[in-house]
């Protein structure tokens, strides 16, 4: 029987996201009872599925010692189990979730003329509807990602996102300022499960090698969205037929649509909760003889207070208190700011100054768009390198700086396509020399935010949700307070040193990559959460803690190869 590691605090407070791995991590195979017993699943579906007997789990099944659940061998429940077409179509949503209310954060910006037209505003007012709803990323991942880690992924999206589509509706009627800017805030707060919840859900379904390029879809879908944004609200808002208010009706039927599609195909996928209602089932239909809990449950003994506090404040240890944090987390917040910044930098340059109508303006976008899409089609370059690395290590696994190549491709390219913005902005340059250089803008962005974010899913494992909350937060800020400033930094400085301070700023960045990738390994070493390679160049994946559980399959396959090896 292969027992729950336990979790040593070193005279910390034991986290709870290291109390919760343990309880996802596969048995080793041994000789169990097997039993056929039936199993309910998302949707009512029954079907058989070989279950080991209940005496054979950890515990006596009292009340004191209760059955400890864990997953069977082959378990078809397990989500690393699942079929790939599955895991696709689950993925497939996730992006889908969070390109929406990326989405929904510029195509507002679209028709900022036209609402200051009906409901007068200052310029400053108008913007704060993009701000506010960007801050609201910030704020609402501090209370939706512990729920989901209580009560499961599906039910977090499902209540946030309905609330969510509801806040567009108010958007659409309203009237003032204030119902504006209130409706705004609350949207961004509760669309904001999406951007943590579904990268969970990702390190929930796949393992590190199988996981690159639907990380590189949930890392590019926030960055996709605003691109599109613009473009489309802008024409909707200067449509007679529409006008601005059609930009907030098209937003409230893009989120019900993908509420409806994840209530459809996306199942719970949080491991703790699904081995948690498999103990209260099997207790259940013992008629409460027999007691079973999970290993999560049964080292969580701390008040609902206590935990909600070590959650809350977490992100904001990991960010003052972690280089690589700290880091990671200012670079991929330059990065995405300065998207947000040419939300206020492109209506100046392309309205303003060439006499481009909102919806061509909104086309100038499509530079960075097509750049964005080119980051994410370099994901399987990144994808072949890091399994070199796997290849090439002794113990088999590549260490998270094997993540990085790309990246610094991407910190070369941010600061080219911004000086190139820069400095072809007069409108004496033809116009599609400045959009052109969206391109480079895009691809840096893509493939920063895929790396660094590989990078700490790697780096921090069990702890990536506390250290995405603090990138989130800051990136969340940042994306806040940029297109606060931009439009007066433009009237003050010029088109051409306005935009040259972000290039400055990606210049100064570009060597976080290249110091990680260099000096990454000595830099784990030194922290208190990071990953470090395991000692001993034979010791296997499973017993560190690596970016993910190992799967039931991948098990067996070893086994298998050491078999016939010693055959």
């Amino acid at each position: 029987m292969a027992q729950v590691q336990d979790v040593k605090s070193n005279g910390r407070e034991v986290d709870v996201e290291a109390q919760e791995s343990t309880c996802v991590v596969p048995p080793e195979s041994d000789a169990r009872t097997e039993k056929h017993v039936e199993i309910r699943t998302e949707g009512n579906v029954v079907r058989n599925v070989s279950r080991t007997s209940a005496r054979n789990y950890p515990g006596s099944g009292t009340a004191d010692d209760p059955y400890v659940v864990e997953w069977d061998i082959g378990d078809p429940e397990n989500p690393y189990n699942w079929p790939s077409k599955r895991k696709w179509l689950i993925t497939s949503q996730l992006a889908l979730g969070t390109f929406t209310v990326s989405f929904a954060s510029s195509s507002y910006s679209g028709g900022i003329s036209f609402l200051r037209q009906d409901i007068p505003m200052s310029e400053e007012v108008a913007v704060l509807g993009i701000s506010l709803y960007v801050i609201g990323f910030a704020l609402g991942p501090l209370l939706f990602a512990p729920l989901s880690e209580m009560f499961g992924r599906r039910r977090v999206f499902l209540c946030t996102f309905s609330i969510y589509t509801m806040f567009h509706m108010g958007g659409a009627l309203a009237h003032n300022v204030v119902t504006i800017v209130i409706t705004r805030l609350l949207a961004g707060i509760s669309g904001s499960a999406p951007l943590t919840n579904a990268g969970g859900a990702i390190a929930d379904i796949f393992t590190a090698r199988e996981r690159g390029f639907a990380t590189a879809l949930y890392s590019t879908a926030p960055f996709l969205g605003p691109v599109m944004g613009p473009i489309i609200g802008g024409y909707v808002s200067q449509s007679r037929h529409m006008g601005w208010r059609w930009s907030f009706w098209l937003m409230f039927i893009i989120s019900a649509v993908n509420l409806i599609f994840g209530a459809l195909v996306t199942p719970e996928t949080y491991g703790p909760v699904l081995l948690r209602r498999r103990a209260r089932r099997l207790q259940k239909e013992s008629g409460d003889i027999e007691h079973y809990a999970t290993a999560y449950d049964l080292r969580r003994n701390m008040p609902f207070s206590v935990y909600m506090r070590i959650n809350l404040t977490r992100p904001f240890r990991f960010l003052f208190t972690e280089p690589i944090v700290t880091l990671m987390a200012f670079y991929i917040s330059v990065a995405y700011a300065t998207l947000y910044a040419e939300f206020s930098a492109f209506p100046i340059v392309f309205q303003e100054h060439r006499g481009f109508s909102a919806g061509e303006g909104g086309l100038a976008f499509l530079g960075i768009g097509v750049g964005v899409v080119l980051g994410t089609a370099m994901s399987p370059v990144q994808n072949r390198l890091y399994w070199k690395a796997m290849r090439e290590s002794p113990s088999g696994h590549a260490p998270p700086e094997a993540r990085l190549y790309l990246a610094i491709v991407g910190g070369t390219s941010l600061p080219v396509g911004l000086f190139w913005f820069a400095w072809t902005t007069n409108p004496s340059i033809h116009w599609i020399v400045p959009i052109l250089a969206g391109i480079p803008i895009g691809l840096a962005i893509a493939l920063i935010l895929q790396c660094l974010n590989a990078y700490m899913m790697d780096a921090y494992t069990i702890y990536f949700a506390s250290a995405i909350a603090a990138t989130i937060l800051l990136r969340s800020l940042f994306a806040a307070a940029f297109p606060l400033f931009s439009p007066v930094m433009f009237k003050a400085l010029g088109d051409e040193w306005a935009c040259s301070i972000f290039g400055f700023l990606a210049l100064a960045c570009m060597p976080v990559p290249p110091l990680f990738w260099k000096y990454g390994k000595a830099i784990r070493a030194r922290s208190a959460f990071a990953w470090k390679e395991p000692e001993d160049e034979n010791q296997g994946s499973d017993t560190v803690a690596t970016s993910e559980v190992t799967t039931i399959r991948e098990r067996e396959k070893d086994k298998d190869s050491s078999l016939d090896a010693q055959t």
